[in-house]
């Protein structure tokens, strides 16, 4: 509950993680893999954290732990990875480990570096309606631009809601999306405003609508339980790119919640749907 003393440990660890060198052999694997993956260009790429119990069945590091979009360059992607390190002694994650009492000695933080995608429309989507707990839709949300303006709440984005038997689109809230994330020229992200003609026009066909419910049902039956999945569809190409997936976690943990607490007697549950008190 002491920010100060919290933020004042983050601060200390942080700057020594991101200001001690790489071990040689480390940073020989690291240069070698960014050179097969970029397959001797330039390409971009996006270094993201991934920590031990960020996607936990029972709670959600996600967000908490920093990821970098648009990195451009072996030199910039080492020194990403080191903040992305860091980052596992961000304030917030130091605060929420200490909330649910995760011990820091289970605690790890692994980088995963990608090929970065140019995404004309990204999003996400859940196989378990995010506001009601509705098992048999999918809900997707989606908008123009990179994911990361719909991640980080700075766009209001596109919402559908899809049978998952039928197909049927039972919901369709198109949003006035005022801004997009792109690559900026140095790398990174920057927001810029979308054009008037796009800003109310749909960022997803119905045609992309019934793909993209199509691969959440698969994944969904691929872990065996209600998923949290980013999507992009490539500016390019057209095709759409499964991004994460990660175990939906708020309606699960409400259904594994006891529905009553136990008691010695039994017949105390059957008194508490009629009244508190028994009879002599």
């Amino acid at each position: 509950d002491d920010l100060e003393s919290i933020t004042a440990c983050s601060r200390a660890l942080r700057g020594r993680m991101e200001e001690a060198e790489l071990p040689g052999e480390v940073l020989e694997e690291l240069t070698a893999a960014h050179a097969r993956l970029s397959a001797g260009t330039e390409q971009p790429v996006a270094v993201r954290s991934s920590a031990t119990c960020e996607d936990a069945l029972d709670a959600s590091f996600a967000g908490l732990q920093d990821t970098y979009l648009w990195v451009r360059g072996v030199a910039q992607m080492l020194e990403r990875v080191r903040s992305c390190w860091a980052s596992l002694y961000s304030v917030p994650s130091i605060s929420y480990r200490l909330k649910h009492g995760f011990p820091e000695e289970r605690v790890a933080m692994a980088v995963v570096v990608q090929i970065m995608v140019d995404a004309g429309t990204a999003g996400v989507m859940f196989t378990r309606s995010p506001t009601t707990g509705d098992r048999s839709v999918v809900t997707i949300e989606g908008a123009w631009g990179l994911g990361s303006a719909v991640v980080g709440g700075e766009v209001t984005p596109d919402r559908w809601v899809l049978g998952k038997i039928t197909g049927e689109i039972s919901v369709r809230e198109i949003s006035d999306k005022l801004i997009q994330h792109v690559p900026a020229a140095n790398g990174g992200v920057e927001a810029v405003a979308v054009g008037e003609e796009r800003r109310r026009a749909p960022s997803l066909s119905d045609t992309q609508l019934q793909e993209l419910s199509s691969i959440a049902r698969r994944v969904e039956r691929h872990y065996g339980r209600a998923q949290d999945i980013e999507w992009a569809i490539d500016r390019h190409s057209g095709a759409i790119l499964l991004l994460q997936s990660r175990p939906e976690t708020v309606w699960s943990a409400r259904d594994a919640a006891p529905i009553a607490k136990p008691q010695q007697d039994p017949l105390m549950h059957v008194m508490s749907i009629f009244g508190t008190r028994r009879c002599p």
